[in-house]
């Protein structure tokens, strides 16, 4: 996967849109970051997911994804090694966390509905 493709799906959730944080791309829903492209280089982006969810991509598919460093990892931060990624798990990942941004009243507008563990 490249930068442009990962770029392109993230912008295809409902209201998404690209603003930038800390001199990379990031992506936002009612201006929450859910994802971000560049950390720590090119060849990564990065999903805002929850513990579990965290741990069901890893466990699907370790060469691409792994938790972001120290207290972001932590907290569901992972980060995604796009030239290992393939489309339709990135596209699972990036609604995921969309989701988990989105308040209630957010998901129901964005016809989103908070995610389950199955992916």
């Amino acid at each position: 996967m490249t930068i442009d493709e990962f770029r392109k799906m993230a912008l295809e959730i409902p209201t998404a849109v690209e603003c930038s944080h800390m001199n990379h791309p990031d992506f936002r829903v009612a201006g929450k970051i859910f994802a971000s492209l560049g950390v720590p280089d090119e060849s990564w982006g990065m999903v805002k997911l929850t513990l579990e969810q965290q741990r069901t991509f890893i466990e699907k598919a370790s060469e691409v994804f792994k938790p972001s460093s120290g207290a972001w990892g932590r907290q569901g931060y992972t980060n995604v090694y796009l030239p290992a990624a393939k489309a339709t798990i990135v596209r699972t990942a990036l609604d995921a966390a969309a989701k988990n941004v989105a308040n209630k009243k957010q998901r129901e507008t964005l016809n989103i509905q908070r995610p389950t563990s199955n992916i």
